[in-house]
């Protein structure tokens, strides 16, 4: 094959792979992160892996393969390229295939039973183009007792994650059998560990007055219900979650205590609650129609201000 002929088979090639990324973007515009590439440190933060095993040479399966370390915004959730920008690089890789010219293994970091790309981002996606099913690879596994599904977004992923959190953390302290309360939900990882936390504070500071330290049971029945359950009440109070469409009751809880604290430090004062439920039900509960109509106003009295100023 010519070099003419062999500059355009790659540059076809290429508008191939290029305009189904296009499609696929076009296809979930409601729901962009569907066919957006993960982001390893997304999910390693997530995760948080104990430790680092070098696996060496392995065969892995492509469709596998499904985030990178530092160019999930250059391809699509499929490999496909997103920017011409990756033209050049890209086409070099066909041309080698095209050639049959053998290429270095690439990098991959092992993570959730899924690899992520280290090095190598171009010769997946070209193989992807192409329909190859397996690649030789350099494999690094990051140990987690979490097990990832390939073709899950990062939501699904997050969402398989938060409630791995929850099993664990209502097994090691019984928490529903103690409290016959079954709805700690959140849509956010890492939150059961802030919980177990603010538990463990609330132990410590009961047991300040007492000769006996309490048990961990009473420690969990006691912060619900002489904390936790109060702070829902005053959340259902003042209908916060009708702003919060996509939160918990659990993520309202944890961030209206955060902010309750800093309010408290910032002010050097006790603060009820209930006035900082108030003050965020005045500042989110605006109407859509009310808010433009607040920033109109702000904006004719801004001219009235500037035309009153002239000379």
């Amino acid at each position: 094959m010519s070099s003419s002929m062999l500059s355009s088979q790659t540059d076809e090639d290429f508008h191939k792979a290029h305009n189904k990324a296009m499609f696929n973007e076009l296809q979930h515009f409601l729901n962009p992160d569907e066919a957006t590439l993960i982001s390893f440190s997304d999910i390693k933060k997530m995760l948080k892996p104990k430790n680092e095993v070098y696996k060496g040479m392995m065969v892995v399966p492509i469709n596998q393969i499904v985030g990178s370390e530092g160019r999930y915004h250059d391809f699509d959730n499929r490999f496909f390229p997103k920017s011409l920008h990756l033209k050049t690089r890209w086409e070099h890789i066909d041309m080698a295939h095209i050639k049959d010219i053998n290429l270095p293994p690439i990098a991959l970091y092992e993570l959730g039973g899924l690899y992520f790309v280290r090095d190598g981002n171009h010769r997946v996606s070209v193989a992807r183009a192409k329909g190859i099913e397996f690649i030789d690879a350099e494999v690094v596994s990051l140990q987690s007792e979490i097990q990832l599904h390939p073709g899950d977004s990062l939501a699904k992923m997050t969402r398989q994650v938060i409630n791995y959190e929850k099993r664990v953390f209502y097994t090691e302290t019984n928490f529903g059998d103690i409290t016959d309360y079954w709805l700690l939900d959140f849509s956010t990882t890492g939150q059961y560990d802030v919980i177990y936390n603010h538990i463990l504070t609330h132990k410590y500071y009961i047991n300040m007055n007492k000769s006996e330290e309490i048990s961990m049971e009473e420690a969990i029945l006691s912060w619900f219900n002489t904390v936790y359950m109060p702070v829902i009440k005053i959340i259902d109070k003042h209908h916060i979650m009708r702003w919060f469409k996509k939160r918990t009751k659990a993520d309202m809880y944890v961030w209206l205590i955060k902010y309750w604290d800093e309010l408290k430090q910032k002010f050097n004062a006790e603060i009820p609650l209930d006035t900082v439920a108030d003050f965020i039900t005045h500042k989110y509960g605006l109407s859509f129609t009310r808010r433009i109509w607040n920033k109109i106003e702000q904006i004719v009295l801004k001219k009235r201000i500037e035309n009153n100023s002239e000379p």
